[in-house]
C-alpha cells in the first residue's frame, strides 16, 4: 500500500487532476456567493472583456473601455482573441462564456504542474519535482486566480513555467529544430504577456552557453535565430499598430499610464494635494484625447515627477518592492488589522513565504554549484523590475510563482537531507567486489536508496 501511495503521489497527471479539481471547486464555491445577474458583467468589466466584445461584434481590436473609441494597442492580441472566440460560441458577457473562460484558465493553471514537474526533475531530481508540482496544485494564490481574473494571467503563468522547462532542456540540445521551436514559444509569449520578455536575453544567453559547454555545440547562430523568430512573431502586430495608431508600438501602448499610476503628483510633498488619480478621471481624459495623445501626456507627467522628486521616487520604489513580494505595501498592518479576513491573511502568508524560502533555494543551488542557479534566479531578480518602476499588484507577480515554489522545493530538499542524513559507512563494512557485481546486476545499493528517500520526504502531506 505504501508503494502504491508513493507511485500515485509521484504521478504528474494525478497532481494535474488534483490541481484542476481545486480550481474548479473554488469556482463552484464562489459562484454560489455572487448574485447570478452580476457574475458575468462584473467579471468582464475590464479591458480584456471590452476588447473581446469589440472583436466578437466585428469592430476589430478596439475600445478597451466599452465606449467606441477606435483601435487600440492596450493589450497584446492572444488572450483577447481567445476570449472573443468564446464569445462567438457562448455569447457575449454571458454566464456560459464566463464559465468557459474559467475552465480554460483552470486548465492553463493546472498545466503548470506538468511544466514545473519536468523542469524540476531535470534541475534537481524527482523528489524536488514532486514537491514543486504538489505545492503549485494546492497553492491558494494559484487556486484563486483562474476565477478572479478574466485576464492573460493563467496563460502567462503556464508560458513562464514552460519557458523554464524548455530552457533547461534546450541547454543540452544541438538540434536546430529545438532552437527554432524555442523561438516560436517566445514569440507566442510576447504576444500574450510582454512583461515576460525581460527574461528572454538572460535565458537565451544561458542556454547557448550551456549548450556549448555540455554538447560542444556552437549555439551563437541558433541563439540569434531564436531572437529573430521571436522578433518576426511580433512584426505583424507592430505593423498593424503603426497603420491604425500612426505610432511605432511594438507590443503594448499602456506603459506610460502604468508609469503614471505609480509616479504622479499625488505623492509630491505639498500642502494642497491635486485631485486623486482615479479610473474615472483617467478614463474621461482618455475618451477626450484618444489613446496616443493620452499616453503621451501620461508619459510626460510621470517623467516630470520622477525627475523633480528623486528622493520620493526611491521611497516609492522600495514600497513597490515590498508590495510585489508581500502582496501589499503595508503587509504587517493589513495582517493584524481587525478588518482582515482569513483569506486575506492566507494570501499574505502565501505571498511572503515563497519569497523568503525561495532565497534559501537559491542559496542551496549556489552551495551545490548547480548550473541551473542562473535561469532560476533570473525569474525573481529580473522579472519584477518593471513593477518596481511602475506599480505592483498580486496578479503581476503570479507568472513567476511556480519558479518560486520550485525554489521552495529545492530548499526543502536541502533541509530534509540534513535532517535525514545517511550515516557514514565504515571502511570495513564496504561490500566486496562480488557484492558490488551483484549490486550492479539489479540489487539496490546505498546510492539508489538516497534519491528514493529524498523523493519520499519531499512528498507533501497530501500524499
Amino acid at each position: 500500500m505504501k508503494k502504491i501511495v508513493r507511485t500515485a503521489a509521484a504521478s504528474v497527471w494525478l497532481i494535474f487532476l488534483v490541481a484542476l479539481s481545486a480550481r474548479l471547486g473554488f469556482a463552484w464555491y464562489m459562484e454560489h456567493q455572487i448574485p447570478r445577474e452580476m457574475l458575468a458583467p462584473a467579471s468582464f468589466a475590464q479591458e480584456t472583456g471590452s476588447i473581446a466584445k469589440s472583436l466578437a461584434n466585428g469592430k476589430g481590436f478596439s475600445s478597451p473601455f466599452g465606449k467606441d473609441t477606435g483601435p487600440t494597442a492596450w493589450l497584446t492580441p492572444v488572450y483577447p482573441l481567445l476570449v472573443a472566440g468564446i464569445f462567438r460560441i457562448f455569447g457575449i458577457f454571458t454566464r456560459a462564456s464566463f464559465f468557459a473562460i474559467v475552465l480554460l484558465n483552470a486548465l492553463f493553471s493546472s498545466g503548470v504542474c506538468v511544466a514545473i514537474f519536468h523542469a524540476g526533475r531535470r534541475i534537481a531530481g524527482l523528489g524536488v519535482a514532486n514537491a514543486a508540482a504538489w505545492l503549485w496544485a494546492i497553492f491558494p494564490n494559484a487556486v484563486i486566480v483562474p476565477f478572479e481574473w478574466v485576464w492573460d494571467t493563467s496563460l502567462a503563468v503556464l508560458l513562464a513555467a514552460t519557458i523554464l522547462w524548455a530552457t533547461v532542456k534546450l541547454s543540452n540540445s544541438a538540434r536546430w529544430r529545438d532552437w527554432c521551436l524555442y523561438g516560436l514559444l517566445w514569440g507566442f509569449t510576447l504576444m500574450t504577456n510582454p512583461s515576460l520578455g525581460s527574461l528572454l536575453p538572460f535565458l537565451l544567453v544561458w542556454a547557448a552557453y550551456r549548450a556549448r559547454r555540455e554538447t560542444n555545440f556552437h549555439a551563437t547562430k541558433p541563439a540569434l535565430a531564436v531572437a529573430g523568430i521571436a522578433f518576426l512573431c511580433c512584426v505583424p502586430w507592430t505593423v498593424r499598430n503603426y497603420i491604425v495608431l500612426h505610432r511605432l508600438i511594438p507590443l503594448r501602448s499602456n506603459l506610460p499610464l502604468e508609469l503614471y499610476i505609480g509616479n504622479n503628483e499625488n505623492y509630491a510633498p505639498r500642502a494642497t494635494w491635486p485631485p486623486k488619480i482615479t479610473k474615472e478621471r483617467e478614463l474621461s481624459r482618455y475618451f477626450r484625447l484618444g489613446e496616443t495623445a493620452f499616453m503621451d501626456e501620461e508619459k510626460r507627467k510621470a517623467l516630470a515627477f520622477m525627475r523633480a522628486y528623486p528622493g520620493i521616487e526611491l521611497k516609492l520604489t522600495a514600497a513597490r518592492f515590498v508590495a510585489f513580494w508581500a502582496g501589499l505595501m503595508n503587509p504587517w498592518q493589513a495582517f493584524i488589522s481587525s478588518d482582515a479576513t482569513l483569506l486575506v491573511r492566507v494570501l499574505l502568508v502565501c505571498s511572503m513565504a515563497p519569497a523568503l524560502v525561495g532565497l534559501l533555494g537559491i542559496a542551496a543551488l549556489l552551495w551545490k554549484r548547480s548550473p541551473y542557479v542562473f535561469p532560476l534566479a533570473a525569474y525573481p531578480v529580473v522579472f519584477p523590475w518593471l513593477y518596481y518602476v511602475t506599480h505592483s499588484n498580486l496578479r503581476y507577480r503570479h507568472p513567476i510563482d511556480p519558479v518560486m515554489l520550485l525554489l521552495v522545493a529545492i530548499a526543502m530538499e536541502g533541509i530534509f537531507k540534513r535532517l535525514f542524513k545517511q550515516p557514514a559507512v565504515a571502511e570495513e563494512t564496504q561490500p566486496s567486489a562480488a557484492a558490488s557485481v551483484e549490486t550492479h546486476q539489479g540489487k539496490p545499493n546505498a546510492n539508489s536508496v538516497v534519491p528514493a528517500a529524498i523523493a519520499t520526504y519531499c512528498l507533501p502531506s497530501i500524499a
